[in-house]
């Protein structure tokens, strides 16, 4: 009885993968040692310079930093939520239209702490009361402050930027309490800080705490 055309293609394909696979061969009959060295050699694409120009750096990050590309797997998290009250402007750049000039905001700032294990012998992610009182030192440089006069002239304090700018405190903050108290249980891991203009818009950033 023969088989209909239809399934001897199915397994002509099956027995090819399976055969490619044991002699290290991509399906273009290359190996693929050989294709992944090549693909190293290639040079980067204008576009791709023209991207790294454009997203890189803007806030003093080291243009060869290499950062994270995604949120490692953390199943702890802990978020606490605090507030602050700005004024600012964008410096009447048109982009911006009527939020070009001077106005208020008022954010609401959510930190969500991710952790891989809680602690040894308090079973947290991070003390709560720690990490609402590293968030508020962090947010009092701002509170009721005119950003314009705290970041100079022309630098645009979007929601997004001072997340990052927030971000940076926090972990700066960790840092100097765990250095002072030497606690090697505090806490590691990553955080994202986010801030809503609204229940309509937010922004967020989030990175290691280290």
């Amino acid at each position: 009885m023969m088989m209909p055309p239809p399934l001897r293609l199915c397994i002509a394909i099956v027995w090819s993968t399976f055969a490619l696979s044991k002699t290290d061969a991509s399906l273009f009959g290359v190996p693929s040692t050989a294709v992944s060295n090549l693909t190293s050699l290639r040079p980067k694409s204008a576009l791709s310079h023209i991207h790294e120009k454009m997203r890189g750096g803007g806030d003093g990050e080291k243009k060869d930093a290499v950062l994270p590309t995604s949120r490692p797997y953390l199943p702890y998290t802990l978020a606490i939520r605090d507030s602050i009250m700005i004024a600012h402007s964008f410096h009447g750049h048109p982009s911006f239209g009527p939020a070009g000039g001077m106005h208020g905001a008022t954010y609401t700032v959510d930190v969500e702490f991710a952790s891989a294990s809680l602690h040894p012998e308090c079973n947290w992610v991070i003390d709560i009361g720690v990490a609402s009182d590293l968030l508020a030192e962090v947010l009092k440089k701002y509170n009721y402050k005119n950003l314009d006069e705290l970041f100079g002239e022309g630098v645009m304090t979007t929601t997004e930027f001072m997340c990052k700018t927030i971000h940076n405190g926090i972990v700066e903050k960790l840092k100097e309490k765990y250095d002072k108290e030497g606690d090697e249980n505090g806490f590691k891991g990553w955080f994202k800080v986010s801030l809503w203009e609204s229940h309509k818009a937010w922004a967020s950033y989030e990175g290691p705490s280290s």
